[in-house]
């Protein structure tokens, strides 16, 4: 017997319709900020037919866009076989369910997001790790907790007669159900978020007793950070061309030319109007960045926006209270660039540092640069270790830079730099007065 052949057919890709108001005082023009919410969608899986724009002054508290941009819409939708309108902005609970309302009446079961909920379907779709996840769930429940109202609205519409008592309908009732369960779950994922951060709080605290020096990667998503951590650490984490390809930490040791060794951390990219749900819920990865001695500011310099790039890093280090931490710009993906465009943009910042992850060029360049900030924070010492406190020696060469050994009849003699946090395990050892601690300066 011939057994059936089984087809499989792909989903269709949804068709979205993108809608921008531009305002006054906003950094970025509209054309890039539609061109970016485009890249979200499509990393999304949508396929994007049209986007629409209003000049506004300010937006309609009811709708976000006006009711004849509404109206246009509406025509657009039906036009286009349009499946989900996506606002580039976030919209209030109430806009969204009017939005939801009005232009539900051009095609039936239309979906009306904004960019926050955008940027967290795809960070669903990317979270890998049990901590990962669970960020992403409290980001999504945050969210939707504001908005259950409107999910309800068209049963509490439905009531029967008016009146004392007829306020307490089954679409408020089953409100407050829902709002209970959604709160609870809230309440479930910190509890658990808590613990894991616990965790990692003792993770970081090892590694802070250890004398290791913590470089964090930071910059705008798709800056190719992972790409560089995987150069500098032969790690395989994941790097593709797209937004927010990583979300979980990722630490890996590297060696610094002076043979000393250093963790390296990879961080969730950050993004322009970055949703303050989604800054509270990855807070303990960004601790990461936050606890780092030295941040690695990732720019992709063949982006036509790096410098606005650059601006929306720093709003969130400023946010999570890492821009007092020293810091390196790192412009990545040089060899996008022409000779001239390369040498233009070296003067124009000329303490950052130009790489490229795919090629290799400028690496040497990076590590000397951490090398050298490490070596700001350490505190010179000279000592002289007896041949029986060999692990003494063994840490000095892992978690120290050397800068002479001599083997003598009495012991190892060393002059180093080391880290202030093991000074005391070598200080018994030293005949001079100890070197201050200069002061760490920011290097951007």
């Amino acid at each position: 017997m011939v057994k059936e052949a089984m087809f499989y057919t792909e989903q269709p890709r949804e068709k979205a319709l993108l809608i921008g108001v531009d305002r006054e005082n906003s950094g970025w023009s509209l054309e890039e900020s539609l061109a970016e919410l485009e890249r979200l969608t499509l990393t999304d899986g949508a396929d994007v037919v049209g986007s629409i724009s209003q000049r506004l002054k300010s937006i309609n508290p009811k709708t976000f866009i006006g009711s004849g941009k509404l109206a246009e819409v509406s025509t657009l939708i039906t036009a286009m076989d349009v499946d989900v309108v996506i606002f580039d902005d976030e919209l209030s609970p109430s806009q969204q369910s009017n939005l939801e309302r009005e232009l539900g009446k051009a095609r039936k079961g239309l979906k009306v997001i904004d960019r926050t909920a955008l940027i967290l379907d795809i960070f669903a779709l990317h979270a890998k790790s049990r901590e990962g996840r669970l960020q992403i769930r409290l980001a999504q429940s945050q969210y939707i907790l504001p908005r259950l109202r409107g999910m309800w609205q068209h049963l509490a519409s439905n009531r029967m007669g008016g009146g004392v008592g007829s306020r307490f309908g089954e679409g408020e009732s089953q409100l407050e159900v829902d709002r209970r369960i959604v709160r609870k779950r809230i309440d479930s994922i910190r509890h658990e978020l808590g613990k894991l951060r616990r965790e990692r709080s003792t993770q970081r605290s090892a590694r802070l007793g250890s004398g290791i020096f913590k470089v964090a990667l930071a910059g705008y998503t798709n800056s190719g950070k992972s790409t560089l951590l995987n150069l500098l650490t032969d790690a395989d984490v994941l790097a593709e061309d797209q937004l927010f390809a990583t979300l979980d930490a990722t630490t890996r040791r590297i060696t610094l030319p002076d043979g000393r060794e250093a963790t390296l951390t990879d961080t969730v990219g950050f993004i322009q109007k970055l949703p303050t749900t989604l800054v509270e819920a990855f807070r303990s990865t960004l601790d990461e960045i936050s606890e780092a001695d030295l941040i690695l500011h990732i720019v992709d310099a063949s982006s036509e926006q790096r410098d606005k790039q650059i601006e929306a890093v720093w709003e969130v280090l400023e946010q999570i209270g890492a821009h007092q931490i020293p810091q390196a710009l790192v412009y990545n993906k040089c060899d996008l660039l022409d000779a001239g465009a390369r040498t233009a943009l070296s003067r124009s910042r000329p303490d950052s540092i130009m790489v490229s992850a795919q090629t290799g060029s400028g690496i040497q360049g990076l590590l000397k640069r951490i090398e050298a900030v490490a070596n700001a924070s350490s505190i010179l010492i000279d000592v002289l270790i007896p041949y029986d406190q060999g692990a003494l020696v063994h840490l000095a060469h892992d978690r120290t830079a050397i800068i002479s050994e001599q083997f003598t009849s009495d012991g190892t003699a060393l002059q180093l730099r080391v880290p202030s946090v093991l000074l005391s395990r070598f200080a018994p050892y030293s005949n001079k007065p100890v070197e201050s601690q200069p002061e760490s300066q920011a290097v951007t």
